[in-house]
């Protein structure tokens, strides 16, 4: 669980600790990333508008290349477009894919394929193809299916691969995060033996090298005893295999919420490495992770526009803005919080509470159920939700044919587009 302050007054402006660490507050109010105003750059761009602070997001690719060293990748599914594929290997790092779409934007930003890693529980003839004629780093195992499949497709020199493993260990977080217990679709079971059997049929396979064993536990883990669990469990399995690769996963937690904290990427690693070495784990074993949300969650805001604002006497007050389920899906699948603000008084107080629902035609299409906003706010204010650089733009949809926001990414005052914003035409380019 998140560690959190019970003394926090929800009505507080929303916490300097959730915003991009470039994070200015003008003697205006205004908020600033990256030395670009956020209000005039809704103004210039329009809403919804994701802006993404990118030295924020150099900063945890640097500390999580530091902490877990070479091989490490970024968790493309948290946040991928080319820009950002591109600033990712910049910085050191490798970068985790689980589908074509994810490999082909990658390598189209330029990056190596020898620096990628290709994920998935149920990959297809064809990527599994397109990685081995790219010559990706490293393919992780995820069912014995895919072992027959590389057989098959697989020529020439053998492909390094890594085992996925379930470890048994359930993580404290919902239901349809959770990857490290027995009942998951990923993996294969060290319990049950599933995961030996695989090792056997590995190893004796010509098409694949095994070189190491992959694991992970699921996402949204606030406890680092979650993960120096996970980790003695899969040192007694790994040590007397004798391989010379780890791959922990990722899944460290962020905070959201204003009352929330959560250990950093350093003492997430600090955490494994010191569990991995206690269990037996030899130093020269390449321990690697493969952290997504918490290089990317904090970099970003989301701005809206406040549209319709319905005040339902003793009931509740609906604060309709100009986005919804189709930019941030998190709080319609999970549950998830958000704390909310106005971008143009960022430190004012929030004494007022609104349901905060986007445009779609569906009752549950609801952002925040209970945001503390400042006081007065009107049609034509802007909201602002921050931490949503994970998750929100990478599961946009276009339900109801509404366009997908534009993506920012700011630094040293200057605002450049790295995804432009969906058209109407966009919408309708596939139909035939």
């Amino acid at each position: 669980m998140a560690v959190s302050s019970p003394t926090a007054d929800p009505a507080d402006p929303v916490a300097h600790h959730l915003l991009p660490s470039s994070a200015t507050i003008g003697a205006d109010g205004h908020l600033s990333i990256g030395g670009c105003d956020v209000v005039d750059l809704a103004g210039a761009h329009g809403t919804p508008l994701f802006i993404y602070d990118e030295e924020h997001l150099r900063a945890r690719c640097r500390e999580a290349a530091t902490a877990f060293g070479d091989g490490t990748a970024y968790a493309t599914k948290a946040f991928l477009c080319t820009a950002m594929a591109r600033l990712v290997a910049d910085e050191g790092l490798c970068l985790d894919v689980a589908s074509g779409g994810e490999l082909h934007t990658v390598l189209r930003a330029g990056v190596e394929a020898s620096r990628v890693v290709l994920h998935g529980n149920n990959k297809s003839d064809a990527e599994i193809t397109s990685a081995l004629e790219h010559g990706v780093r490293r393919i992780i195992i995820d069912s014995v299916d895919e072992i027959d499949r590389l057989d098959r497709l697989a020529s020439g020199e053998q492909q390094k691969v890594l085992l996925r493993v379930t470890p048994g260990v359930e993580a404290h977080t919902h239901e349809f995060v959770r990857t490290g217990q027995e009942d998951s679709k990923f993996g294969l079971s060290i319990a049950s033996g599933a995961a030996h059997a695989a090792i056997d049929r590995l190893r004796g396979s010509s098409a694949v090298e095994l070189v190491g064993i992959h694991a992970h536990i699921g996402s949204q883990v606030f406890d680092v005893s979650s993960f120096a669990q996970a980790a003695e469990v899969l040192a007694r399995f790994f040590v007397p295999l004798d391989l010379a690769e780890l791959c922990v996963g990722g899944g460290l937690g962020v905070a959201y919420l204003n009352e929330e904290a959560a250990p950093s990427i350093t003492e997430w690693a600090a955490a494994t490495h010191e569990a991995l070495q206690a269990a037996g784990v030899p130093d020269d074993v390449e321990v690697t992770a493969e952290p997504g949300r918490a290089i990317a969650a904090q970099a970003a805001v989301t701005v809206y526009s406040v549209g319709t604002i319905k005040r339902l006497p003793d009931i509740r007050t609906y604060l309709a803005v100009d986005g919804g389920m189709s930019d941030n899906p998190r709080p319609v699948l999970y549950g998830s919080g958000y704390e909310a603000f106005d971008p143009a008084r960022t430190s004012a107080r929030r004494p007022e509470v609104a349901r905060v629902v986007g445009k779609h035609c569906e009752s549950g299409d609801v952002i925040l159920p209970d945001a503390h906003i400042p006081e007065d706010m009107g049609i034509g204010d802007l909201l602002a939700t921050p931490v949503t650089g994970a998750y929100g733009y990478s599961m946009a949809s276009t339900y109801n044919k509404v366009p997908r926001p534009e993506v920012l990414f700011v630094a040293d005052g200057v605002a450049r587009t790295v995804v432009r914003r969906e058209t109407f035409e966009d919408l309708a380019s596939l139909d035939v």
